[in-house]
């Protein structure tokens, strides 16, 4: 695998080398050799020397074993590599040469903090007492004051990161809903997630059953492979069975209709629940609107109880490109054991030296409509389609939010009581889940390979799926909210 992103790149080497060794039971033997392996020296490539470039491994290699960084007791599904955390300006307003040292001062004069002084140079702030308000950046009439916001900061759209003693990033876990905009937003790689893929691939050499499931947005992602290669493949890597999570899809798109339906006859407004990040940003930041959340589990949870209602004992593994799916596994009982990614999938597969596009009969789980649950827009058209085909008649409308954005303005207007529309679709990332955080192609890329994918998907509707394909009549089809 080659990323044209040095810093996935060098995210994608560490797991590569932590599950092969894993998979060898060697990784304590060879914990000590993998920085020099990855960095061999003397010349640094990325950093200001070997020794910090080394050092960077090493935290990557304690977060691709799943565990906590000695600062980070307290961390969430992900946390900041402090030796990575480096080359963000640390005053986010500074004074650049378009300054004309103008008679005015209005730069000085807007700044209620005292921080801008004249020089003969021309303005100066302070950053010891500058608090980023950004007035003076709005007076001057040159825009001789640049903004330059750190990227993770400006990635989030919650406001939970922030510097901290060191002028380090610093995330506030009491506001962060995982989506992992920082992760993709910082240039250094500094913010990463913690990996189950050790957990994972112990249980397996253990003999535990161990089956995989792969999110619907996994078409596209692993180039032109189809269902069929992409199940084989991860059948090679020791797991006893593997199925499409757009069969979990299909469930979930069927029980959401049965709840709008009573929320439109009720007068309710109803918000999805598929995307753990959106579920969050609710929980965290516009509780009042905890119960308009759609009680209905999602894909993941679904699927991972139907697997377990027919393989009893067994553990489950969730495969997808989204970094929010590994705090569902930890909020909601019974749903996947393990959640690893697109981007730990591909770690594994080159470990074990994979090819996904050998030969292998294609095959289907879910339905069309489950598989674009993973775009934009997905949800909404799949709980339509369901209504519509049970020729419910009453009409409804739906805001389809395309990022946490659009999410959080919609959750504004509709803790207001001011939104217009019946429900509410959120998906935390541009485009959907194909565009998750923890993919391993481009977005462009994977709707190119969609499209011929999914043409050779088979018209099973969603109600025949989870009653006649496959029975989910006693699935507990309910997961509650603000757990944990």
């Amino acid at each position: 695998m080659q990323y044209d992103n040095d810093a996935k790149q060098l995210k994608f080497e560490v797991l590569k080398k932590v599950a092969g060794y894993t998979f060898e039971g060697t990784l304590e033997k060879h914990i000590d050799e993998i920085p020099y392996d990855i960095i061999p020296g003397p010349v640094p490539t990325f950093r200001c020397c070997i020794y910090r470039e080394r050092e960077i491994i090493r935290e990557r290699i304690t977060s691709a074993r799943g565990v906590n960084l000695p600062e980070q007791a307290d961390a969430g599904i992900v946390g900041v590599l402090p030796a990575a955390c480096e080359g963000c300006p640390i005053s986010r307003f500074t004074v650049t040469d378009n300054c004309q040292k103008c008679l005015a001062k209005k730069c000085q004069a807007a700044c209620p903090f005292g921080a801008i002084s004249i020089t003969g140079k021309g303005a100066y702030i302070d950053p010891a007492k500058c608090k980023e308000c950004g007035r003076c950046a709005a007076a001057c009439p040159y825009n001789a004051i640049s903004d330059t916001m750190r990227p993770c900061i400006r990635a989030c759209p919650v406001n939970a990161i922030s510097k901290d003693a060191y002028n380090r990033a610093s995330i506030d876990y009491t506001r962060c809903i995982s989506c992992g905009a920082c992760v993709v937003g910082c240039p250094f790689g500094a913010i990463t997630d913690r990996s189950n893929i050790v957990n994972v691939i112990n249980d397996i050499k253990g003999g535990e059953t161990v089956i995989a499931t792969f999110a619907p947005a996994i078409e596209g992602h692993f180039g032109n492979a189809n269902v069929g290669q992409l199940k084989a493949a991860i059948k090679k890597l020791g797991f006893a069975e593997v199925y499409e999570v757009s069969l979990g899809a299909d469930a979930t798109a069927w029980h959401e209709a049965q709840e709008l339906k009573e929320a439109l006859e009720n007068k309710q407004k109803m918000t999805t629940s598929c995307c753990p990040a959106f579920v969050e940003m609710i929980e965290k930041h516009f509780p009042k609107l905890i119960p308009n959340i759609s009680t209905t589990g999602s894909p993941m949870t679904l699927v991972s109880r139907y697997i377990r209602a027919n393989k009893p004992g067994s553990k489950v593994v969730f495969i997808g490109p989204c970094i929010a799916k590994k705090l569902e596994a930890k909020k909601v009982a019974d749903t996947a054991d393990y959640v690893i990614t697109f981007e730990e999938l591909a770690a594994l597969f080159s470990a074990k030296h994979i090819n996904v596009l050998d030969e292998a009969e294609n095959e289907q789980d879910g339905s069309r409509p489950g598989k674009n649950f993973a775009q934009s827009g997905g949800v909404a058209a799949s709980v339509a389609q369901v209504l519509d085909d049970e020729n419910f008649e009453l009409p409804f409308s739906c805001v389809k939010c395309n990022g946490a954005v659009e999410c959080k303005k919609a959750l504004m207007i509709l803790n207001a009581g001011r939104l217009p529309e019946d429900i509410v679709e959120g998906m935390a990332c541009e485009g959907g889940c194909v565009a998750g955080p923890a993919g391993v192609e481009t977005v462009q890329k994977v709707l190119k390979n969609r499209t011929k994918l999914l043409a050779t998907a088979d018209k099973r509707g969603i109600k025949e799926n989870i009653e006649t394909l496959h029975d989910f009549s006693n699935i507990n089809m309910h997961v509650p909210h603000n757990v944990g």
